[in-house]
């Protein structure tokens, strides 16, 4: 009977199985910290395999900095750590597939490999700018400032100082680009295989982002580079007002994303277009002639906010339309078409028209030709409720004070929260039904986002939050309001938000999603007795006391089980109760546990006529090896598929 190993998945061991198909004759051995043999990787000759020329030098081009290697073992090496359910904190526990996850995202991204590789379709993260005074993470390959000077060359091998680095900031990127990089690369294995990551990011580390996000993504799955024009003025700045971010877009595979796009075009609606559509309204209703309220219309637009509608300048009784061009070809339609305010024949299009005779004849007929009163060439109209939508620009403006104001009104404070419009707009994008995450979820405005797109096209977008239990500073709005940390603000706000959505779409309630289970980062479920060394039995071990730490609950135990298993953490399950002994069924068979010490071979029975996928109970379950033997064979009579392990 197979023991689960109750850690994430060890991703240098597959990263070298996926070498060997490819280059077996790189392959090696070499033994671990306690002598035993293991696979390695003949670095040298892989070296030699991918180069058409002999390698005889350590010359590359490359990017690095001090503790990249470091960064790298720390994304592959496995955690010794587990995800514990708070039911307690979670809104709609039983039935929602939303999931709040509290803990290091580096950790948490590892723990979620198995139950969701390549299972999340888009990623949003607004991680840290660099700024000087919000970086957060500790990393265990953060060197010393002593080990830094050493390894990036500051001193010499007699450690006499070759030259004064000016350059306080030296450190201070490596340790960003080490915490990017890693998470980066675990978060890589998330996406599917059409999967898009969005990253926000700042002047600080937009060189180095670029880069490190070449390296793990490929160049060639680059999509853009969006700037953002935030409406704010940041007037510390001694030369230029900064009121501008980035956001970096990549692909895990362009071509299998273009494939799938290549007649459904990625389309977003214009921004600000209810706001535009009011102004207007507003502008018709004061006594202004029809040239007045289009000289309005273009000052409006000369506000980036409002860029998307240049052009929409001008209305009739079916609305705001621009004017469109009826020619731009070649060997088109030579006859002329009547102009009903002239009197005249309008004058012909270099090429001609693009329409036909009869084409032409239906437009007018339906008021859809713009003619001029001197004369000059017809125009089509083209209605801006005809065209709401458009192709994602690479230039965006989204005023940050709306969601500054709506997070007051909802009684939260969070300094500088993501626009929603914004994330709203990225995430209508993608198809309705999928899994979309934020490992650095802040006050969860991508939470809030995924609900109320959910409520406005009927959607069932799962998201998944990630954030660091960060202290809130003790001066702040935050802290005085009862907030502790970050994620106390981030789980209130879609608490407040999915209440607010709820209220205004009564229609939906019954279908729309705004729970969310919320999870915790923690030790592993097992002592370090679980973990013992090869030489000393595990059967002696565990005959000596439990292995299993005494304040973990049976819901504790499953979700570690789901974790080693692969499956997602946000299906329903049932317990029930078997001749005393309690039985918890997850998503209909998927996997059946019971945790209780010396199960009857009645109860075994009654599990194996579930016919269940999985099967896992405590090792303790069974007093000795003949119960054990006996269960598997229960098994093989009554449930053959069933895959049992021990804990």
């Amino acid at each position: 009977m197979e023991k689960m190993r109750m850690e994430s998945l060890n991703l240098t061991s597959q990263n070298i199985e996926k070498i060997e198909a490819l280059f077996p004759n790189c392959i090696t051995e070499s033994r671990d910290e306690n002598g035993q043999l293991k696979k390695s990787v003949n670095f040298k000759m892989l070296k030699q395999m991918l180069s058409q020329d002999i390698v005889d030098g350590d010359e590359a081009y490359e990017f690095t900095w001090v503790g990249k290697k470091e960064s790298i073992v720390e994304a592959n090496k496995s955690i010794r750590k587990t995800l514990r359910p708070a039911p307690e904190e979670s809104v709609d526990w039983d039935n929602t597939e939303n999931l709040y996850i509290e803990g290091d995202n580096l950790e948490v991204l590892k723990l979620l490999q198995e139950s969701y590789l390549g299972k999340v379709k888009m990623i949003y993260i607004d991680p840290p700018y660099n700024t000087g005074n919000d970086f957060i993470y500790n990393d265990d390959f953060k060197v010393s400032n002593e080990e830094y000077a050493e390894e990036s060359g500051e001193y010499d091998e007699d450690g006499n100082r070759m030259f004064k680095n000016t350059d306080s900031n030296g450190r201070f990127h490596s340790d960003w680009c080490s915490m990017i990089y890693s998470r980066l690369l675990v978060a890589k294995n998330l996406l599917r295989e059409d999967g898009v990551i969005f990253i926000s990011i700042d002047d600080n580390e937009l060189e180095n982002l670029e880069k490190i996000c070449n390296e793990i993504f490929g160049k060639e799955n680059f999509i853009a580079n969006i700037t953002r024009n935030t409406n704010s003025s940041k007037n510390q700045s001694l030369f230029v007002s900064i009121s501008h971010e980035y956001c970096l877009v990549y692909s895990k595979n362009i071509s299998m994303l273009s494939s799938i796009h290549s007649e459904n075009k990625w389309a977003v609606e214009k921004n600000n277009i209810h706001e535009y559509k009011k102004r207007v309204e507003i502008l018709k209703n004061k006594d202004l002639t029809d040239e007045d309220i289009t000289q309005e219309l273009k000052e409006l637009t000369k506000y980036p906010r409002f860029i998307d509608f240049t052009n929409y300048w001008y209305f009739d009784n079916k609305g705001v339309y621009a004017k469109a061009d009826l020619g731009g070809v070649t060997n088109g339609n030579m006859e002329p078409i009547f102009n009903p305010l002239t009197n005249q024949f309008d004058p012909i299009p270099p090429g001609g028209f693009r329409y036909k005779k009869e084409k032409l004849e239906q437009l007018i007929e339906d008021n859809r030709i713009h003619f001029h009163k001197d004369g000059s060439l017809p125009r089509l109209k083209r209605y801006l409720e005809e065209n709401l939508k458009q192709r994602p620009k690479s230039i965006m403006s989204d005023d940050q004070r709306p969601d500054n104001r709506m997070l007051k009104n909802m009684g939260l404070s969070f300094d500088n929260p993501k626009q929603l419009v914004f994330i709203k707009r990225i995430l209508s994008i993608f198809e309705k039904n999928d899994i979309y995450m934020d490992f650095f979820s802040g006050s969860s405005t991508t939470a809030h986002a995924v609900m109320e797109l959910n409520a406005e096209d009927k959607g069932n977008r799962k998201f998944i939050m990630v954030q660091l239990p960060e202290e809130t500073d003790e001066k702040s709005e935050a802290y005085k309001a009862g907030y502790k940390n970050i994620c106390e603000i981030g789980k209130e706000r879609i608490r407040r938000a999915g209440d607010k959505i709820k209220s205004e779409n009564l229609l939906l309630t019954s279908n729309l999603d705004t729970g969310f289970r919320v999870l915790k980062v923690d030790s592993s479920n097992m002592k370090d007795i679980y973990y013992s060394p090869n030489e000393i039995s595990q059967d002696f071990l565990s005959s000596l006391e439990s292995n299993i730490k005494e304040d973990r609950t049976d819901l504790d135990l499953l979700f570690g089980c789901l974790l080693e298993w692969g499956l997602p953490l946000s299906l329903p399950y049932k317990s029930i109760e078997i001749d005393g002994c309690v039985v918890h069924n997850y998503n209909e068979g998927d996997l059946i546990a019971c945790f209780e010490e010396n199960i009857s071979e009645n109860v075994m029975k009654e599990i194996a006529k579930l016919t269940p996928l999985r099967a896992v109970f405590r090792d303790s379950s069974f007093e000795n090896s003949a119960e054990k033997i006996n269960t598997s064979e229960i098994f093989k009579l009554l449930s053959p598929d069933t895959k049992i392990k021990v804990i």
